[in-house]
Parts: structure tokens; C-alpha cells; sequence
């Protein structure tokens, strides 16, 4: 879904689109829970006071109420010692009530992270973050996807069709829970991609060649509009808050593209906020609500 200013790239709206999906997650979800007498369940862990997780939690929370589907929060304490969040992924794992599990992170810094998305049950884990799942994506088994790279590859698709045969995409980031992904989601659909990085030489002239351009590196408004290939589809993944004006208490929120350079010159780009965002949550839910068809025995519904 886009929307198109005079002499400026379309506008890839996010919020839109994650609407749309999240209504047709709520949809499935209520005849699910016709079907097998139960609801969808996602098991949330939230470890400390970390006061961004708290308020995605609380956000997921609400998103799984809205779509009819149960939300199971565990809020512990900072000093949690590791077997203590073992043993309860452990109980998670064999509750039959729960079909989704989700550790938010980062976890205090005592807790080994990769033990405990190890300890999740792949089946379960509608992260996307366990080794098994990555594994399955590399070689094109069914698994899940980590939420943020899918959702990016449904607004691609959704502007450019499910077929990117023959344009150049190039990611810039190589982390676990996007760049990685994302860089395979674009070879799965048949696009020519590169993976840029910190070390990556001349960054700009091998953007400026990419028809498709996803930034999630992290750093407020980096890739500037004289990098963008004109035509170019941007997917800006970051989310930075810049320092406060004079006389304001925050800063604006922007993304790793300067975004106003940039709309000059792309075809399409997600705004931020507003893009890539919303989808994070709304993927978390389709995720859960086909991890809940698998355990349950049945297919997976349609148009997700």
C-alpha cells in the first residue's frame, strides 16, 4: 500500500498494511477458536525492568487481546537466575495452551541469551530467533521467519510484486534478527543481493546500483539521497531518536535514511515511523496464529 506526493517517491504505509493483516490474523484466529475450543496462545517473558520491553509487552499484549487470541505474560525479576528461566521455558515448552513463546529482549546481562532461545521449542518459536528456525530458512524448510525481515518482504512484495527476479537488492546490516534474514528472505524471491556492512568499501556507489535498498543498521540517517538509485524501493528499518531541539523535551524519531533526501529520488520508501514498525507486532501474531494450526493438526490459513 502507497501513497504518492508530486515528484516524490511513493509512501509505503506500514500502518496501513499491518492493519490489513492483523484483521485477517483476528478473522483465522476466531475460527480457530470454533474449531478447536481453545484460543491461539502467545507466552510472553519479560526479565527486569528494561521500560522499552515493558511497553512492547504491554503493546503485545493488547494486539493478541484485539485479535482474539491469548496472551500469557511471565514478568520476573531482574536477579532471575538462569535455571529458574529454563525451567519456565521448559513448562512453556509442554503447555498445550501456548503455542507461541516469546523472550523479549535483551535479557540482564547474567542470562546467557543464546541458551535461552536454545531452550525454546523451534516449534514454538515465532521469534524466529532460534538456531533451528535460521537453519530452516537458510535451506527452504518450513519455519519461522524473525518478524521485522518479514514484514519488510511483505511490503516489498506488496509494492513490487512476489517475484524480484532480476533487481539488485542490497542490505545494509548483517545481524541475526534482520540483515541475515532479510538478505535470504530477497534471495528466496529471486532478487541478486549483497549484505553491506561496517566494513563494507564505498558503501554509497554500491548503494546507488540497488533497486532495492534496506537499511537496519542502527545509525540516525546515514544512507544519504545521493546514495538512492532513482526509482529505488527503500525499506528503512532503523529507528533512532536524534537529540531535542531547544526548548523540547525529545527528540525527533527518524530512520537510518534521511528520509526527506532520499523521497526525492526513490520510487517508494517507508517513512519512519510509520513503516516497518507496525509490522513487527502484526508478523508476531500471524507467526503465532500458524504455530497454533501446527499444533493443532490443521493447515495453515490462507492469505497470511
Amino acid at each position: 500500500m502507497a501513497t504518492q506526493a508530486k515528484d516524490s517517491a511513493a509512501l509505503i504505509d506500514g500502518r496501513a498494511f499491518a492493519e490489513g493483516l492483523r484483521a485477517r490474523v483476528g478473522t483465522a484466529a476466531t475460527a480457530f477458536a470454533q474449531n478447536t475450543g481453545r484460543r491461539p496462545g502467545l507466552a510472553v517473558v519479560l526479565v527486569g525492568e528494561d521500560a522499552a520491553s515493558q511497553v512492547y509487552v504491554g503493546a503485545k499484549g493488547k494486539a493478541c487481546a484485539a485479535a482474539g487470541m491469548a496472551s500469557i505474560e511471565h514478568r520476573l525479576p531482574a536477579e532471575t537466575s538462569e535455571p529458574a528461566l529454563l525451567s519456565l521455558i521448559e513448562r512453556l515448552n509442554q503447555d498445550e495452551a501456548v503455542d507461541g513463546i516469546l523472550v523479549q529482549l535483551p535479557l540482564p546481562a547474567h542470562l546467557n541469551e543464546q541458551a535461552i532461545i536454545a531452550a525454546i521449542n523451534p516449534d514454538k518459536d515465532v521469534d524466529g530467533f532460534h538456531v533451528i528456525s535460521a537453519g530452516r530458512l537458510a535451506v527452504g524448510q518450513p519455519g519461522f521467519v524473525p518478524c521485522t525481515p518479514l514484514g519488510c518482504i511483505m511490503l516489498l512484495k506488496d509494492r513490487l510484486g512476489n517475484d524480484l527476479s532480476g533487481l539488485d537488492a542490497v542490505v545494509i546490516g548483517r545481524s541475526n534478527i534482520v540483515g541475515k534474514p532479510m538478505a535470504q528472505l530477497l534471495v528466496d524471491a529471486n532478487a541478486t543481493v549483497t549484505i553491506a556492512h561496517s566494513r563494507t568499501r564505498d558503501l554509497p556507489a554500491l548503494v546507488r546500483r540497488a533497486d532495492i535498498v534496506v537499511a537496519a543498521v542502527g545509525r540516525a540517517e546515514m544512507v544519504r539521497g545521493d546514495w538512492i538509485k532513482p526509482g529505488a524501493t527503500v525499506i528503512d528499518v532503523g529507528i533512532n531518536r536524534l537529540p531535542p531541539e531547544p526548548g523540547k523535551e525529545k527528540g525527533r524519531l527518524v530512520g537510518d535514511v534521511a528520509f526527506d533526501e532520499a523521497r526525492e529520488v526513490a520510487g517508494a520508501i517507508t517513512p519512519v515511523p510509520g513503516g516497518v514498525g507496525p509490522m513487527t507486532i502484526a508478523v508476531l501474531l500471524r507467526n503465532t496464529l500458524i504455530a497454533a494450526h501446527h499444533h493443532a493438526g490443521l493447515p495453515a490459513p490462507e492469505g497470511l
